[in-house]
């Protein structure tokens, strides 16, 4: 094996010229050399652009106090699909702010893979807040309603 001779001022002056024109990579080759520069940023991931959101729907995206510490009596999606408010199109609401609910009452419904999941109140209270909209796709952990 032969021992590859690498000039250390070249790899760093290709580095600066990275650093100054905003290159992600850079290769010079001279007759049989090649030697090839790569800036790689942190390894994290890309966020997605959010999905587009039509005009008249409310937006699916809970307000920034709902996303920043867990909150006492969050209720939150147990899985991805899509959340319903109320048991079929044209129906009253499970819940609405205010209601009082009993343990094991269903709040909402999140639909995966066409089952109707019933979300039920982990414990007796009051509605304080509806995080989620109706027909809105949820993750899992999203945040969907308050329960004092």
């Amino acid at each position: 094996m032969t021992k590859l001779d690498v000039d250390s001022s070249l790899i760093e002056t290709l580095a600066e010229l990275l650093d100054r024109t905003g290159l992600s990579e850079i290769e010079l080759a001279d007759g049989d050399r090649r030697v090839r520069v790569v800036r790689r940023e942190a390894l994290a991931p890309a966020a997605a652009p959010p999905p587009p959101q039509l005009a008249s729907q409310p937006s699916s995206t809970p307000p920034a106090a709902a996303r920043e510490a867990p909150r006492e009596g969050l209720i939150t999606s147990p899985m991805v699909g899509t959340v319903y408010l109320a048991p079929e199109p044209g129906a009253a609401p499970f819940v609405s702010v205010g209601a009082t609910v009993k343990q094991g009452q269903t709040l909402l419904i999140v639909e995966a893979m066409k089952v109707m999941n019933p979300i039920r109140a982990p414990k007796a209270g009051t509605v304080v807040e509806i995080l989620a909209s109706n027909a809105a796709p949820v993750e899992f952990g999203e945040p969907l309603l308050v329960l004092a």
